[in-house]
């Protein structure tokens, strides 16, 4: 597989390759993505059908949620760019005693021109808002599904209340997440992703929030107007 960096921002995969290490650690950094985890792979099991499938996990870091589609019966493939991660990843896989997750290092564009057509799920959670060219990695998405195929994206809506709760209050005020983890200028606003999934050939099925439930979960609700997950389908050429 070509390492070919495209559409990628070096200085976050600077940054996600530092992490690496604290990947799996349920109190660390990466304690949002912990808590979000059970909540995403709910919504997903609910309108995809998982054991048996190939699944295609774009931006998959150290393999959150490639294990867990793995537990559901799917066959699975993460990608990234962060090599520490993807190394921790595999890691990961040996001692959880886990088959059927491959990791490569590479971006949805390379895997779109190599493997067309071949996954019946493709997931992209929390990937969008730190690419520099979303649209291209949606586009790459569509492209990997069969047709009929299931598409999730999860991102960050653009707005002030999304500014208050993500970067002034997980990263400056709460210290959630560290500092610099999010860029404003990068949400995207729900009829965006729409746009660009639409010129992709997928149609937006279902829209929802994930929304903040106590202080240790999240759950699947109504409201869009910070984190927000979208489930398509591949439209039949």
């Amino acid at each position: 597989m070509s390492d070919t960096i495209r559409n990628a921002d070096a200085a976050e995969v600077t940054r996600f390759n530092a992490l690496a290490t604290r990947w799996w650690d349920p109190a660390g950094e990466m304690r949002p993505l912990h808590q979000m985890n059970p909540v995403r792979v709910a919504f997903i099991a609910a309108r995809a059908q998982l054991r048996g499938a190939r699944c295609l996990d774009v931006g998959c870091g150290a393999g959150l949620l490639s294990e867990a589609l793995a537990r559901a019966g799917a066959s699975v493939t993460g990608i990234d760019l962060a090599l520490d991660s993807l190394a921790v990843a595999r890691l990961h896989q040996v001692e959880s005693g886990l088959e059927g997750i491959r990791y490569l290092h590479c971006t949805a564009e390379d895997m779109a021109a190599s493997e067309p057509g071949a996954y019946d799920v493709v997931t992209c959670l929390e990937v969008l808002e730190h690419v520099p060219d979303p649209a291209s990695t949606i586009a790459a998405c569509a492209r990997l599904l069969r047709p009929g195929g299931a598409a999730f994206f999860s991102t960050i809506n653009r707005n002030l209340a999304a500014y208050m709760v993500t970067i002034l209050g997980a990263e400056y005020l709460l210290g959630v997440l560290p500092r610099g983890t999010h860029d404003y200028s990068r949400y995207i606003r729900p009829s965006e992703l729409d746009a660009w999934a639409r010129q992709a050939g997928l149609a937006l099925e279902e829209l929802a929030g994930i929304e903040v439930a106590g202080k240790d979960g999240f759950r699947i609700g109504d409201s869009v107007r910070v984190n927000y997950i979208a489930h398509c389908r591949r439209v039949a050429p």
